[in-house]
């Protein structure tokens, strides 16, 4: 069901994160091994660097609050500079001739004055050009940066503004941002000059950005796409067209792929796999038409002539949908049902509709579903804390959030990976012995899912996810002491 005419953009809604439990703070002078090599290789520091700046900046967020309100009117910010992250501290008063746990530098503008241009700035957004599209308080130049790719322009928004231009310095840029946002299914997209779909699932695929399953009809190969909101999204790189109904799109690196549908009035909703329901099963749908409706599934291996074709293999359903709908996700409980192909009658009289099972979908191109967008999987049931993610092969991700736990007391250690169908992944816990993890359990069947039950004593601990062969997303259950 493609809406042919244009429409209203819908802005995307921020995703509200999953709350996951407070990691441990590092054990004195051994940060995790994974941080200070991120930290070494992406900021040029030695190991010794790296291990310093984590000290010193966590001590300049506890200071640098206490100096502004000593400081009072007279201070113009603070920050850290060098290869260990020194505290510096920034006041209008030449009188001023030292403070306890940072240095201090003299500067002209305050920090209420730099506040205050950059307030005129944001009042005037709207008479802001394209070509000067940042504006920030840049504290260690004590004054107001506007990247410009048009210098001349970003002078001209300043004198519209009325903001103190003696406080304001423009600089060269040829930036120019674009929202990030995440691939949900029941979400709008727009094919084209101006029709309309709906998302289905999040996918993966090895070697792509990933994205999204969606209705075959909707558009074909080398069809290019926006989100909800209007930028830029994503291309087809897959489409069947009657016979079957179903299309994959591939997104551009300011879309994420995320294991959840947008259910409208029933909130975000979690996608954890895609067994089939069967028939008589309650299914719910969502889409960028109707949003959210409910019914049943009637019968499975339909199949249906529209007027250019017949599709076979989709399942038939009480739900009802409307022009729009198309490509949309049907979703029992939190398992992944299908894509909206097509039907009759509509949300104010009622309808029949049809949906291309998301299982042929997957298999059809080499996609691997995202899930973990709420719950554990079904198999992880039990566990009373869950972590995502996804893998390449041979990669390795550790948890939690790449980081580790701390356990103060001796008892068991539970852990249960569920990964994707096809793939071999294996779990091992490790523990700190005081200058290295060494591995203490695991778990190397050649499956996708793994557990593992370790009796340890009091210490720091984390999981190793490794992808022996296969790619694609996964949950970690943990349950510790």
């Amino acid at each position: 069901m493609l809406r042919t005419r244009t429409l209203i953009a819908i802005a995307i809604g921020a995703l509200a994160l999953t709350a996951t439990p407070a990691v441990a703070s590092a054990p004195a002078g051994n940060p995790p091994d994974g941080l200070v090599k991120a930290m070494q290789r992406d900021l040029n520091l030695t190991e010794e660097q790296a291990k310093k700046r984590l000290v010193n900046e966590q001590k300049a967020g506890r200071t640098a609050p206490g100096l502004a309100k000593r400081l009072g009117a007279d201070y113009a910010g603070a920050w850290v500079e060098g290869p260990e992250s020194t505290l510096v501290v920034a006041t209008t008063n030449p009188s001023q001739r030292r403070v306890s746990g940072a240095e201090l530098r003299v500067v002209a503008h305050s920090m209420a004055k730099l506040d205050a241009a950059k307030e005129a700035l944001d009042k005037a957004a709207d008479k802001a050009p394209k070509t000067a599209p940042v504006w920030y308080v840049d504290v260690p130049t004590n004054s107001v940066v506007i990247l410009s790719s048009v210098p001349a322009d970003a002078e001209a928004f300043i004198a519209a503004s009325g903001a103190d231009k003696a406080l304001i310095r423009v600089e060269q840029s040829s930036e120019q941002p674009v929202p990030y946002a995440d691939i949900r299914g029941g979400d709008a997209y727009y094919i084209g000059s101006g029709s309309r779909c709906s998302v289905g699932f999040s996918v993966t695929k090895p070697g792509t950005n990933g994205g999204f399953v969606t209705a075959g009809h909707c558009g074909s190969v080398g069809a290019t796409t926006r989100g909800a909101n209007q930028q830029a999204q994503g291309t087809f790189r897959g489409s069947s067209f009657p016979g079957n109904d179903y299309a994959w799109v591939e997104v551009n690196t300011s879309w994420t792929p995320v294991g959840v549908v947008n259910g409208y009035s029933a909130g975000i909703i979690p996608v954890n796999g895609s067994t089939v329901a069967p028939v008589g099963s309650s299914i719910c749908r969502a889409g960028s038409t109707t949003g959210w409706h409910c019914g049943t599934v009637q019968q499975l291996n339909t199949s249906v002539t529209y007027p250019q074709g017949t599709v076979n293999e989709v399942t038939r359903t009480s739900v009802c949908a409307e022009p729009g709908d198309s490509g949309g996700s049907y979703i029992s409980g939190n398992q992944a049902q299908g894509v909206t192909s097509g039907g009759s009658g509509n949300c104010s009289s009622g309808g029949t509709t049809y949906f291309q099972p998301v299982n042929e979908i997957l298999s059809a191109y080499g996609l691997t579903l995202v899930t973990g967008g709420g719950n554990p999987p079904t198999g992880c049931q039990n566990y009373r804390e869950t972590y995502n993610g996804s893998l390449a092969s041979g990669a390795n991700q550790y948890q939690p959030n790449n980081s580790y736990y701390q356990s103060t007391v001796s008892g068991t250690h539970a852990g249960c990976l569920d990964g994707p169908s096809g793939v071999d992944f294996d779990l091992y816990l490790q523990k700190w012995n005081g200058s290295s993890w060494a591995t203490v359990a695991t778990s190397d069947s050649p499956n996708p899912d793994e557990s593992i039950s370790y009796n340890g004593s009091a210490g720091y601990y984390r999981y190793r996810v490794h992808a022996y062969s296969g790619s694609g997303s996964y949950t970690l259950g943990v349950n510790r002491p």
